[in-house]
């Protein structure tokens, strides 16, 4: 590649307000994250994009298990049987379902489904499991990766093949599961806001947005830099219905046979999109630092041989004391200036980078740049061990407070039907509003406005004395969050 065509990968990235859906696909070819795979609505997530993956992953992992929560895996393949025992769940997910139809040359004489999630496998598995009430709870979590048959495909928002983890979980009592699906709502806020520094809002979703075959579904709202909403988690109340559906019973203390209470909840790697379309800005990537690939690059300046020498000399020397305190990514490549490089590791969102020349070396010092603001520090060597984690904990809470300001300047509580139309049309964002709770109520806006309910929130989710309906201006039944949605 010539240095020209170089140069044009680093700088030419469409304007984020102007083209925001160019700049998405953009921004995730160049700085290497993922690209199409030769199956329609499949990608190939590239080492920079998995390194992300495995972050998020070794993050919400450790905060799984901490719960309680121990992983296992289950078959890749369902019976068409198993899949169709739940009547609402297989209705809900016919239009995605693969299906495996040969084994070899040969017609298998039951249809195999490529899971599009895992409930029916995982029910027929704690069908056998589960006999008595010392049997539960069942807290088991599943890293996998499923296949919904999409129609419309956008990299890591929705494709073809996804990766995620689903968590299925068995109880004794409806209560315990109610807990059990809040806990788990609550784990996925904490692991956005504190480890993606992405601001979520947590409430219900209406029975027309509920999981197929849910008693109740809960949900993370996050805001995107666009206005769109984006869905990024999910907490299902599964009731009874999938114990029903494969008989999943045990003996209770009064020696009465019970259905168990299931919950399932899940993420997946939609929240790499989730992470781009929060903090990037018209440079590319911005990465918080807890799952950066790389939290500091370092770039090496010289001129002449014996700077190249001193300056060598002196990165490996600091290197010992950085590495164990930071993911460090040591950028020596001879083919690119400085100038390039530094463009290139704006456009994929390196937290911190570490700058250090010939006039750096003599005074034994560094200059550190943030990416967010691109301020410069100059940092003595001695200096790093302590300022290098605490400047990138600095920019943890600053993406965060960032991304937050964002929401709230984009949150808006409106109480007339062409306020509501008018600012979803305009301005995008959340919309707060009143909702007689009605179906066809719902179906209009959606029709009308583009925009669906997003949640209705766990906290000043009920409607207060007084207020109407946004549309129909009947009594309000809930305050309920709009958005036009991704």
């Amino acid at each position: 590649m010539t240095e020209e065509a170089t140069q044009r990968f680093v700088e030419d990235l469409v304007d984020k307000s102007e083209d925001f859906s160019t700049w998405y696909v953009q921004v995730i070819l160049k700085a290497q994250l993922a690209d199409y795979a030769p199956v329609r609505g499949c990608m190939v997530i590239r080492p920079y994009g998995f390194a992300m993956w495995e972050n998020m992953q070794r993050c919400l992992d450790a905060r799984i298990k901490a719960t309680g929560h121990v992983n296992a895996y289950f078959p890749l393949l369902i019976p068409e049987s198993l899949l169709a025992a739940e009547a609402e769940h297989v209705e809900g997910f016919a239009p995605e379902v693969a299906w495996v139809t040969h084994g070899g040359k040969e017609k298998l004489e039951e249809r195999l489904a490529i899971r599009p999630t895992s409930e029916a496998i995982i029910g027929r598995m704690y069908s056998k499991w589960i006999d008595s009430h010392r049997d539960l709870p069942i807290l088991i979590n599943q890293w996998a990766n499923v296949v919904r048959w999409e129609k419309v495909t956008r990299l890591f928002l929705r494709t073809t093949e996804f990766l995620w983890q689903e968590g299925h979980t068995a109880h004794r009592t409806r209560e315990e599961a109610e807990e059990e699906t809040l806990k788990m709502l609550g784990v996925y806020q904490s692991f956005l806001e504190e480890d993606l520094a992405v601001p979520v809002l947590a409430g219900m979703k209406t029975e027309s947005e509920k999981f197929a075959g849910a008693e109740r579904t809960y949900c993370i709202e996050a805001l995107m830099g666009d206005g769109k909403a984006l869905q990024a988690g999910t907490s299902h109340h599964l009731g009874q219905n999938f114990a029903k559906a494969f008989n999943i019973t045990f003996q209770d203390e009064d020696r009465q046979r019970k259905h168990v209470w299931q919950t399932s909840w899940g993420v997946s790697t939609r929240l790499v999109g989730a992470v781009i379309m929060t903090h990037g800005d018209d440079s590319g990537l911005m990465l918080p630092p807890r799952i950066a690939p790389y939290q500091v690059v370092a770039i090496p300046i010289w001129k002449k041989g014996e700077e190249r020498a001193r300056v060598v000399e002196a990165l490996a020397g600091l290197k010992p004391m950085l590495e164990g305190v930071c993911r460090l990514h040591v950028d020596d490549r001879d083919e690119h200036t400085p100038g390039w490089k530094f463009n290139e590791w704006e456009l994929r969102g390196a937290p911190l980078r570490l700058e250090i020349g010939p006039r750096d070396v003599a005074q034994s010092q560094v200059v550190l740049v943030r990416r967010d603001n691109r301020k410069k520090e100059f940092v003595p060597f001695a200096a790093l061990p302590e300022r290098v984690p605490a400047l990138l904990d600095e920019l943890q809470r600053a993406f965060f407070e960032r991304a937050l300001a964002f929401r709230q300047a984009n949150t808006r509580e409106v109480t007339t039907y062409e306020e509501f139309q008018r600012v979803l049309e305009s301005e995008r964002g959340f919309v707060v509003a009143g909702w007689d709770g009605e179906a066809e109520t719902e179906a209009r806006i959606k029709e009308e406005t583009k925009a669906s309910i997003r949640l209705i929130p766990l906290v000043g989710g009920e409607a207060a004395p007084g207020l109407r309906c946004v549309c129909s201006g009947r009594p309000a039944r809930y305050r309920a969050v709009f958005a036009k949605a991704y």
